[in-house]
């Protein structure tokens, strides 16, 4: 009996290691509608997915030329970015053995975490403010690096171009941060620094990666890239045309950037399941066996706790939750990249022609903007291969 009561005991104990189920969160109804389902999951979503859908419905804004809607989505997103590391109680509890690694407040992968910089910075220096600018294109860069260990840095090509374009209109030195750019840049070749130049022009194309799960346990977090049928682009306005390359592709970004933190501590989690899960094997059936075979009371109840202490192997073994955080944001492009022009203030039209890999345009994404060029600050226009109302005003 005695043996009996400790095993109540051990399968108690076993119990509360599995914890108890969280009751699922209300289903909030899609329209389909980015600008309409991301507030509304904002607000009544699970608290951990809220940064998730303010990047979204921040970039869906961008393309439908609604800065104003996506200024204060990026501000919300970055303010639990920067503060989701300390004092999060979801993110310290996904560190454990015992918790899935998706209960922790989304700030997304590095590459996902640097775009959320970029596209803040682009609002700024539409707002006039290169100084904030110039910092979140920086912060673009620490996201991407090892600060810690100093393993490897970031290595994206228009955050840096951009800081130094910046340094440059701010009366500074921006020498450094085009030649770190240049260092960086695969496929296109970066132009110096025309001042002057008072229209500059963002362009994103092409659809970004995906994250899947692998591993015997789901515990490995890998990509997968997407053929993009768009691969430059062309700017068009007067007698000037401008081709367009990729500066930085994010699936490069999220497949070759160095050892990710997360990844450790998932292969943790998964060695530990193995063998907690493998010896749990082997004591229970090699305690039952023992109970079973012996006729001595003493080897019997051995036996037996043998038995359950393998059931409490088995049951941490079952607790552990190894699965990588496959969530992801998810209308992110491939490429994205740059163009300055000097234009006189007043009334422009812009027309944007996005190319296959031949370099031939594609008439059905072909955008023409109205951009009103401003006299007091540069004007800065965002475009998208799925952008809607691409205007900068």
């Amino acid at each position: 009996m005695r043996v009996a009561t400790g095993g109540c005991a051990l399968l108690g104990a076993v119990l509360l290691v599995a914890g108890c189920a969280t009751p699922p969160a209300a289903k909030v109804a899609l329209t389909g509608d980015l600008l309409v389902d991301g507030p509304n999951l904002i607000a009544h979503g699970p608290a951990r997915d809220q940064v998730l859908w303010q990047y979204r419905t921040a970039v869906a804004a961008l393309r439908r030329g609604q800065f104003e809607v996506a200024r204060p989505l990026l501000d919300a997103a970055l303010a639990r970015l920067q503060g989701v590391y300390g004092p999060d109680s979801e993110a310290r509890k996904s560190r454990g053995l015992f918790q899935r690694e998706s209960r922790k407040t989304f700030i997304g992968e590095p590459y996902e975490r640097s775009m959320a910089y970029v596209y803040r910075g682009i609002i700024y220096w539409r707002d006039g403010e290169l100084d904030n600018a110039r910092a979140c294109f920086r912060s673009a860069m620490f996201e991407d690096g090892d600060a810690e260990n100093q393993a490897y840095q970031g290595d994206w090509v228009l955050p840096d171009y951009l800081d130094g374009l910046a340094t440059v209109k701010l009366g500074g030195d921006g020498s450094a941060a085009l030649q770190r750019a240049r260092a960086h840049a695969r496929n296109v070749l970066l132009p110096d620094y025309q001042p002057r130049a008072n229209v500059l022009c963002l362009v994103e194309y092409g659809p970004g990666p995906q994250k899947y799960r692998a591993g015997t346990y789901g515990e490995e977090l890998r990509f997968r890239t997407r053929r993009s049928e768009v691969f430059s682009a062309t700017l068009k306005t007067g007698a000037i045309r401008q081709f367009v390359a990729p500066c930085d592709d994010l699936n490069f970004q999220a497949t070759t950037r160095g050892g990710r933190v997360m990844d450790h501590v998932l292969a943790n989690k998964a060695v530990f399941k193995h063998t907690t899960g493998a010896a749990g094997d082997a004591a229970l059936f090699g305690g039952l066996a023992t109970a079973a075979l012996s006729r001595d009371r003493t080897v019997q109840g051995v036996g037996l706790g043998v038995a359950l202490a393998g059931l409490l192997a088995k049951g941490f073994s079952s607790a552990t939750t190894p699965e990588a955080d496959i969530r992801q944001w998810d209308n992110l492009p491939q490429f994205i990249s740059f163009a300055s022009l000097q234009l006189p203030p007043g009334s422009q039209v812009l027309t944007v022609e996005f190319n296959n890999g031949a370099g031939a345009p594609l008439p059905s994404l072909t955008k023409t903007i109205n951009v009103n060029v401003r006299a007091d600050r540069d004007t800065v226009v965002f475009v998208s291969d799925s952008s809607t109302t691409p205007e900068n005003q």
